[in-house]
């Protein structure tokens, strides 16, 4: 009787090179902090040029991208440093 709710697993023997071992993905997390940062630059320029946008109700819209923006520059400090990612640190 076999369990059928477990995947086929193949041998912990099975050659490393072969096309079945699937290698994790290089994604470049620096390069999207920094993009990210940009696009809340952007929006904070945005909401301060048109006044709609951060007056009345809405007077807390450019303090949202100002958070976004300290947050984000914490997060590229950390990744920078090697904690984040220690392979994508710079």
């Amino acid at each position: 009787m076999t369990d059928e709710t477990t995947p086929d697993v193949p041998p912990a023997t099975a050659d490393p090179t072969s096309p079945g071992q699937i290698e994790p993905l290089h994604v470049p997390m620096l390069r999207i902090i920094e993009v990210g940062l940009a696009v809340w630059v952007v929006a904070l320029v945005v909401t301060l040029v048109v006044p709609a946008l951060h007056q009345g109700d809405r007077d807390w819209w450019p303090w949202t991208c100002v958070a976004g923006f300290v947050l984000g520059c914490l997060g590229w400090v950390y990744v920078r440093r090697g904690r984040g990612n220690a392979r994508d640190a710079a």
